[in-house]
């Protein structure tokens, strides 16, 4: 039997079947949690399953479309049925695959159905997920719901509209997670996920420009990410609700003429103002 911080509780991870989602699930298992992998992909989600299954853990692959509440309604009751209770939600469904973000673009070239899909997935797909777990974690009097949203909430850019608008509301959700429910046990929180792609699949000119806006060494990991949410989901975060941690290597933490000043006093032999 796991001796982990999160033995004994199970856990529903959305958009699970790879990615980001599918190292969460590697990492809340490895803590001693049973995972409910969730994803619209059934295949990459029983490929998930399996290997956890492999490696020791409990797991079971559930097909879900998060924008369909019949989808979600089902899914939370599997769940349940299987594990007989839910302690922790992680909100990590998102659609931004190629052609969502050739069509989620500026407000006069935006695609409607693009912004309809961002919304419905990562936004209503939040919703309902939190909708049908918190009854389940209601019976415990316990739970933690943990939301990803993104740099792109809070900060303009020039393009997908559709996705930086639904993360935003993401952010909004914990604060009412926690307020309606706080009293009852549930906690509430979002993390704000900088870049922590799990292979570097854009130009190296392009990461370079992104590496030097961070104020850390290098860009971020999947593994970075997933012992936040790990942490987030366990006791160790208990006084922590209501709130957005961000995990983005300072990259939203400075002025945007950071690097240009940086390279400026380089050149002029200082260090600092």
């Amino acid at each position: 039997m796991s001796t982990g911080k999160l033995a004994g509780r199970v856990a529903i991870i959305t958009g699970s079947g790879g990615g980001l989602g599918a190292e969460c699930a590697r990492v809340l298992a490895s803590h001693g949690a049973s995972i409910a992998v969730v994803d619209i992909n059934f295949e990459g989600a029983t490929a998930v399953a399996q290997s956890l299954l492999a490696e020791g853990h409990q797991a079971l692959a559930i097909a879900t479309d998060v924008s369909s509440e019949d989808d979600v309604r089902a899914m939370v009751a599997q769940v349940k049925e299987r594990f007989g209770r839910i302690d922790i939600l992680h909100n990590n469904a998102a659609i931004l695959n190629a052609e969502q973000r050739q069509l989620d673009r500026d407000f006069v070239n935006l695609d409607m159905q693009a912004w309809d899909r961002a919304i419905a997935v990562n936004l209503r797909g939040a919703v309902l997920c939190t909708k049908h777990v918190i009854p389940v974690m209601l019976e415990n009097g316990k739970g933690s719901i943990i939301f990803a949203t993104s740099g792109l909430g809070m900060q303009g850019d020039m393009s997908l509209t559709g996705y930086a608008t639904s993360k935003a509301g993401l952010m909004m959700l914990p604060r009412m997670v926690a307020s309606q429910y706080g009293k009852q046990g549930i906690r509430g929180n979002a993390v704000q996920i900088g870049l922590a792609p799990s292979e570097h699949a854009m130009p190296e000119p392009l990461l370079d420009i992104l590496r030097d806006n961070h104020c850390t060494a290098e860009l971020g990991t999947p593994r970075q990410i997933a012992d936040v949410v790990a942490f987030l989901a366990s006791d160790e975060s208990s006084f922590v609700t209501g709130t957005t941690l961000v995990a983005d290597g300072g990259f939203s933490s400075h002025t945007p003429s950071l690097v240009a000043m940086r390279a400026l006093f380089a050149q002029m032999g200082r260090t600092g103002m």
